[in-house]
């Protein structure tokens, strides 16, 4: 039981030294002077910020000595991070039993005193030493030791600031990132809003101009079509609002789904010209995703295919397989197809081709970075492959 604990405390203790994004980092101004500084004051002529690993010792900071690191088995400073003191001293390593043997105590480099000051960290981990090395016998003065701790403290404070400032770093790249997904999300929702407010319209329009024909059974078609949009409208706002209290459910929130239905359901949503045709796959797949981001890329992708299509026989094949980890789609049409000098620039924020789709419109460049970024955010990949005037097929994955 003891030795279980202790490997525990070891792979807590490395995995808390790995989160300060420190080893094998380049040397800086900041801890070589404080090395300098406890050489001088300690008035030893070696002096080092030692990080201890499972395997080597490696040196943030080193002066008086050439090598950035050392085998763990030639380490004093694996002992002085477990001596359970505030400093370790050795007065003379060659009579000391853990250390006479040593190739830096028999050897050139003829240690002989070494004094180690843990490097604690707010968790109670020590990561390493600030440590002062002799070639002579001989100890500290009080006021020498006082100050190599108050050295090691500030050790630690830099590199505590360090570990602060890149966890700061990070979450303002996430919120950069998630406000930039909220707006996109609110610009292509925005978007998808107007397919069923504009069948309710029209259904409306119609329906006040045959509510004197009650024999007329078209109209109860166009109520009906009027509800379904209805409902449409409400579960996608209902969803905007939920997603703008706790934007990470756009990503987190999956729902195990079949895949032709969630298509069926998108075609719904888009305006498919007549005389095209659309394929589905012809398998079941059942799949678990977030059906809202996944629809955001399908409504995007489809609709595209058909606005950019300038044939009279459209024709738009959606594909699916998978692997171990990823869903993979395609998406392939027959319409007007993208110049390859454009295949990457197309997911840019605000790209657009210039060009006017069948319905004499010019695109905003929203819809296909939004796309990007939903994808990226779902840890999948995009790509494009194109032919002019003979069409466009979209590959992209999402991760399981």
């Amino acid at each position: 039981m003891l030795s279980n604990a202790l490997n525990m405390y070891e792979a807590d203790r490395i995995a808390a030294l790995r989160s300060y994004a420190v080893l094998d980092t380049a040397e800086e101004k900041d801890f070589d002077e404080l090395t300098l500084l406890a050489s001088a004051i300690c008035q030893a002529p070696i002096s080092l910020i030692s990080l201890v690993e499972e395997k080597r010792q490696w040196f943030k900071s080193r002066n008086g000595i050439d090598i950035d690191e050392t085998p763990i088995e030639q380490s004093f400073c694996k002992h002085a991070i477990t001596d359970g003191n505030e400093i370790m001293i050795v007065s003379d390593a060659k009579e000391d039993v853990r250390f006479a043997d040593n190739p830096f105590v028999t050897g050139p480099a003829n240690v002989v005193f070494y004094a180690g000051v843990p490097l604690v960290n707010e968790d109670g981990f020590s990561l390493g030493t600030l440590c002062v090395i002799d070639h002579f016998k001989r100890d500290l003065t009080a006021e020498q030791l006082m100050a190599l701790k108050v050295l090691g403290r500030q050790v630690m404070d830099k590199l505590e600031i360090r570990r602060k400032v890149a966890a700061l770093e990070k979450r303002n790249k996430e919120l950069l990132e998630s406000n930039v997904l909220i707006q996109k999300f609110a610009s292509m929702a925005a978007h998808d809003i107007k397919n069923p407010l504009g069948n309710m319209l029209l259904a409306s329009q119609v329906l006040k101009t045959r509510i004197d024909k009650i024999e007329d059974s078209g109209c109860e078609k166009l109520i009906d079509l009027n509800i379904m949009s209805n409902k449409k409208l409400i579960v996608l706002v209902e969803e905007m609002l939920a997603y703008s209290e706790s934007p990470s459910l756009l990503i987190t929130k999956k729902h195990q789904v079949e895949l032709n239905e969630v298509l069926e359901r998108i075609i719904t949503l888009v305006k498919v010209p007549d005389g095209f045709e659309l394929r589905l796959p012809s398998e079941t797949y059942v799949l678990k995703l977030s059906i809202v981001a996944f629809e955001q890329i399908m409504i995007n992708l489809l609709t595209n295919a058909f606005r950019y299509n300038d044939k009279e026989s459209g024709c738009v094949e959606i594909r699916f397989k998978e692997s171990n980890d990823f869903y993979l789609f395609e998406v392939q049409d027959n319409g007007i197809g993208i110049a390859e000098e454009y295949h990457q620039k197309i997911f840019n924020s605000n790209f657009t081709l210039n060009v006017t789709d069948r319905y004499n419109q010019l695109g905003t460049g929203i819809g296909l970075s939004t796309v990007q970024s939903l994808i990226d955010a779902l840890g999948g990949t995009i790509e494009v492959q194109s032919v002019l005037n003979s069409g466009t097929t979209i590959f992209f994955s999402l991760k399981k």
